[in-house]
């Protein structure tokens, strides 16, 4: 396996150098911390294999998509220690069969934890991922699930991130989910965690301005390598379930339950589901296709 980043490592791990196994039993009988990174659909099945296998006392770290895994794992880990987390970047590997198997972090940030467990932060944080504690997890992850509405977009264009991002036809529709969100948010009592040092109410005004300007003033948000797409589009390219509902669907449910409108990432919403049946992988949308969809509803 060969392990790049954004920051120019270059690292070569040959089979000696792991311990792989896909029993559940030997992966999870000795383990101090459990790090959780299954699609949301799968976690109450891994819950379920953490509660047979695992010993009592590990610890046990969502470092999932989404904002309700944590709870989920708690829900079937019992009197369980289940710390929520998140990881910022992308991860981009090599397609099924390719060899070395290749694993790029493809932009940068910080994995966050829940502080809980003394020294854990520590424990975990090595050369090339950095890892750092949180006293509200909850406000990181509606945080980062405004980013996240942008997967989607990523999957049903398949351009490069940096590339969609440039692009303002691409960030109006992005602008237009997150006041979706924001509203929805807002109505259920629900503050997000600044976002790369941004009011989450100023993210959309910042997405909105001219192309050049943008560029200027989001130098974080482009410090993101040529090849980088999202997870979301990585799935509709491999035929796999996406986490629609965990990112636009969390919103829909918080929005209905508040009863604020969001037209907009329904529609998107629908179109990623239609991908997902269709098996062909990214459709290749434009904005204007997204957004001709959307007035017709």
């Amino acid at each position: 396996m060969q392990v790049t980043d954004l920051d120019g490592r270059d690292r070569s791990i040959t089979p000696d150098g792991l311990s792989v196994t896909a029993d559940p039993a030997v992966a999870l009988r000795g383990a101090e911390i459990i790090l959780v990174t299954v699609k949301s659909g799968a976690t109450e099945e891994i819950a379920a294999l953490i509660a047979a296998h695992a010993r009592p006392d590990a610890v046990v770290v969502s470092l999932q998509n989404g904002v309700d895994n944590a709870d989920r794992l708690r829900a079937g880990l019992a009197g369980r220690r289940v710390l929520a987390g998140m990881v910022p970047f992308n991860v981009v590997q090599s397609l099924g069969g390719e060899l070395p198997l290749r694993v790029h972090r493809a932009s940068e940030g910080k994995v966050m934890i829940e502080n809980g467990v003394a020294g854990l932060d520590e424990l975990l944080n090595v050369d090339g991922l950095a890892v750092t504690t949180h006293d509200d997890m909850t406000a990181v992850l509606w945080g980062k699930l405004l980013l996240n509405l942008n997967n989607a977009l990523v999957a049903l264009c398949g351009l490069p991130l940096a590339t969609q991002l440039a692009d303002r036809r691409w960030r109006l529709i992005l602008a237009g989910q997150i006041d979706e969100a924001l509203a929805a948010m807002r109505a259920a009592g629900i503050e997000p965690a600044p976002i790369a040092g941004l009011r989450p109410g100023l993210l959309p005004k910042v997405l909105r301005l001219p192309d050049w300007l943008f560029k200027i003033l989001a130098r974080r948000m482009f410090a993101i390598d040529p090849e980088a797409r999202s997870s979301m589009w990585d799935d509709l390219q491999r035929g796999r379930p996406t986490e629609i509902d965990e990112l636009q669907g969390a919103i829909l449910r918080l929005a209905d339950k508040a009863g604020t409108p969001a037209p907009l990432i329904k529609r998107v919403t629908a179109l990623v589901r239609k991908a997902e049946q269709e098996r062909r992988g990214s459709p290749g949308l434009t904005p204007e296709a997204i957004m001709a969809a959307h007035s017709s509803r």
